[in-house]
């Protein structure tokens, strides 16, 4: 695993009652902590150098003042997709670094397809180039699974799905 790599890794976030609110990237969570915004509650077994110093990697890290956060969607965006989709191509089942990855819209724009939440999947290159401006039935594709918005159910699913790779998390997803 690369530098790089390794700051892209998922981080929970807690607010300061310990409840999950959010998952963000290692390079999100150090920023966290140096500012003095959040604490480390537990750390990966790796670290990241700079010039001068080095870093224990969170694996979990906890705001330090409560948020109080409202019951929101999720803005529509390629992270939020790809996350939705968790970074699997859904006409071939794939999965892909983010870089490998474009969104697909399941009805084409050029036939009145709109870009909203259940218009848009993930996609591999491939995939797109070979359905190209067709619909999944006419491309004879199937797709994995319907598309849907990112909901609270979604946000909790994802975060029990990295909990698997990440025995760190498990105390902290109590629901």
């Amino acid at each position: 695993m690369t530098a790089l790599d390794r700051l892209h890794r998922p981080v929970l976030v807690l607010n300061a009652s310990y409840e999950p609110i959010n998952v963000c990237a290692v390079r999100r969570a150090l920023v966290l902590v140096l500012k003095g915004v959040a604490s480390a509650e537990e750390h990966a077994t790796y670290r990241v150098h700079s010039s001068r110093n080095h870093f224990e990697v969170p694996s979990v890290i906890r705001l330090l003042e409560y948020r109080r956060i409202p019951h929101q969607s999720r803005a529509l965006s390629r992270k939020n997709i790809l996350m939705r989709d968790r970074y699997t191509c859904q006409y071939c089942h794939k999965p892909l670094a983010s870089s490998e990855l474009t969104l697909d819209h399941v009805v084409p724009r050029s036939r009145g397809g709109e870009t909203t939440w259940e218009n848009l999947v993930a996609c591999c290159h491939p995939c797109n180039n070979r359905k190209g401006s067709r619909t999944p039935d006419e491309a004879n594709m199937r797709l994995a699974k319907i598309p849907k918005p990112f909901s609270l159910h979604t946000s909790r699913h994802l975060m029990r799905m990295l909990a698997k790779s990440d025995d760190r998390w498990r105390k902290y997803l109590f629901y």
